[in-house]
């Protein structure tokens, strides 16, 4: 196994493991949930905080929700194929905000380097304010690390998140008033304020499938309709 393999696979056990303990997580609670001897971490990593950086790294990064985009047939429907982006984006900011704000709240990302818990991405269609992509870091004159990629990175994972959504548009280009990358930019935008305005007491947000609803025939009932 070369070393970024044995890394990769040292993140994807510590994953969990961060988003329930944040940075009290040991590293020996890593190793046992890898099934390996803790002194294996030290030869792939630094140390605890190099660990716990290349998790952040990992969570914010769109390389897997990427590659779930990828699998979605298009040989479905297009409401189909936007409902399943639509959850394969909903779980990837899930994880990425439980992550971050996990070790924010204990401390290991300094305040004030992003958005709250389960606020990642993008805010708009623009790609700027959230926290998304490449998983680049960002460290303090105090030494503790920001939350996510500088904006350049943000906004080069929105344009990845918006191509892949156009590919999945692409085959019903001619039934669309606008053009596919107008359409996924739209997708993305009502996708990201469904997730930042799921307030606590507050209506529940869309779901996937009336999100796609409205997206596609808007919110006006057909003429006669009683739907």
């Amino acid at each position: 196994m070369s070393v970024e393999q044995r890394r990769a696979m040292i993140v994807a056990a510590a994953l969990p493991l961060v988003a329930e303990y944040g940075a009290a997580v040991t590293t020996s609670q890593i190793a046992r949930a890898a099934g390996i001897g803790e002194a294996t971490i030290f030869r792939a990593f630094k140390d605890k905080d190099e660990v716990l950086d290349a998790c952040v790294a990992e969570a914010v990064g769109t390389d897997h929700v990427l590659r779930e985009l990828a699998t979605v047939s298009l040989d479905e429907p297009l409401d189909v194929r936007l409902t399943e982006a639509a959850e394969a984006l909903r779980a990837h900011m899930e994880r990425m905000g439980t992550v971050v704000g996990a070790l924010h709240a204990s401390g290991h990302l300094r305040p004030g380097r992003g958005g709250p818990a389960g606020q990642g991405g993008p805010d708009g269609p623009d790609g700027r304010g959230g926290r998304d992509g490449g998983g680049g870091r960002d460290e303090g004159r105090d030494g503790q690390h920001g939350a996510g990629p500088p904006p350049d990175a943000r906004a080069r994972s929105f344009v990845a998140l918006r191509d892949a959504v156009v590919e999945l548009i692409e085959p019903d280009r001619d039934a669309c008033r606008l053009s596919p990358e107008k359409v996924a930019t739209a997708f993305l935008g009502l996708l990201f304020t469904r997730l930042h305005t799921a307030a606590p007491g507050a209506e529940a947000p869309l779901s996937p499938e009336e999100l796609i609803a409205v997206l596609l025939h808007g919110s006006l009932k057909p003429p006669g309709s009683d739907r």
